[in-house]
């Protein structure tokens, strides 16, 4: 694992042989495997080795789904020469380093992101890993006010600010490791003059990323003191999160109208997906109670079961991550805007 790392993550520019070898139409592209970028194919086997849950598994397939749409529209981009300044290379490989932190394959055993999930157990305030976390999140689950539903709601969402919490800190690493290195060049070239550009821009996304934790906290602090309100426009944290920077971005009424119905859509559609998600975990359970019986009529069943509903979960929760990757952008855009 870590030579992986050591190859996608700090290994510099993309490897172009790499990237080609799966390219449509070409020899190796048959036997390249899940995805038509080399390198995420080696992360998809390296992670199948590992003791994931089934949820997980194809969350990570989701997010290298995103992550491959991403590189190949870079690889048009920079065939165009429209990333001469190298910062969209340089956000891919910040993406997949989040990628690899978040499913633990960094190699660090204290790592923020445990496997758990609400669908199994969401009472540990242990995992949360931040000590204002789990003081809110204790506070919560002994003052009554809520309900074993909405403790489960109230947990995703405490899980969804640990999360922010965490890809805040590997950018912030990674902002300063390139800001030390620097801060020591002595003459500055024109090429650290982009470089610093890229800096800039990178602080404006932990800004950005910061405003929203802040945002994040304040909810969590009113909801677990008051309880939920009743006339909640939302339920999904993260619609929550994107309908909250929303009011504060440069839309007009029309606009923020339009994309509160579009939040709306985005949030049938996690549910549609956190369904899916139970499903999957219902059916892996069964699938290897079934395994220990050896009724190999039962068990070709259940496989069959177990890899539509995989398949389905995979496909949904691609579809969910590249809705809110559209929507963060608009709002990323509004906030820009507003401080200009």
């Amino acid at each position: 694992i870590s030579l992986l790392l050591l190859v996608l993550v700090h290994g510099g520019k993309y490897s172009k042989e790499l990237n080609e070898a799966a390219a449509p139409g070409s020899p190796k592209h048959q036997e390249s495997g899940e995805f038509r970028v080399v390198k995420l194919n080696q992360i998809w086997e390296k992670a199948q080795r590992l003791h994931l849950s089934a949820v997980k598994l194809a969350e990570l397939h989701s997010d290298l789904k995103i992550q491959e749409k991403d590189e190949l529209s870079w690889k048009k981009l920079k065939a165009d020469g429209l990333d001469e300044d190298g910062e969209k290379e340089a956000k891919l490989r910040r993406n997949l380093h989040v990628i690899i932190a978040k499913y633990r394959m960094d190699g660090k055993k204290d790592s923020q992101l445990t496997d758990t999930n609400y669908i199994k157990d969401g009472s540990e305030s242990d995992v949360l890993e931040d000590p204002r976390l789990e003081k809110l999140w204790s506070k919560a689950k002994s003052s009554g006010k809520f309900s074993d539903e909405e403790l489960d709601k109230l947990w995703r969402e405490f899980k969804h600010q640990r999360e922010k919490v965490h890809d805040y800190n590997i950018l912030l690493e990674t902002v300063s490791r390139k800001e030390d290195i620097h801060k020591n060049l002595i003459n500055p070239s024109d090429d650290d003059q982009i470089k610093e550009e890229i800096l800039h821009s990178k602080h404006w996304e932990l800004k950005d990323k910061m405003r929203s934790i802040n945002h994040g906290f304040e909810r969590l602090r009113k909801v677990s003191h008051q309880g939920y309100d009743t006339n909640s426009e939302f339920e999904e944290p993260r619609v929550i999160d994107l309908w909250d920077m929303a009011k504060l971005a440069n839309f007009t009424e029309r606009e923020l109208e339009s994309f509160r119905e579009e939040l709306k859509h985005f949030e049938a559609k996690i549910e549609k997906h956190h369904h899916y998600q139970k499903q999957l975990e219902i059916s892996h359970q069964k699938l290897k109670h079934v395994e220990g019986t050896g009724d190999k009529d039962h068990l070709s069943r259940n496989k069959e079961k177990y890899a539509m509903l995989e398949e389905k979960t995979k496909e949904l929760g691609y579809k969910v991550k590249k809705h809110l990757q559209d929507l963060s952008s608009r709002i990323s855009q509004g906030l820009q805007h507003n401080e200009l």
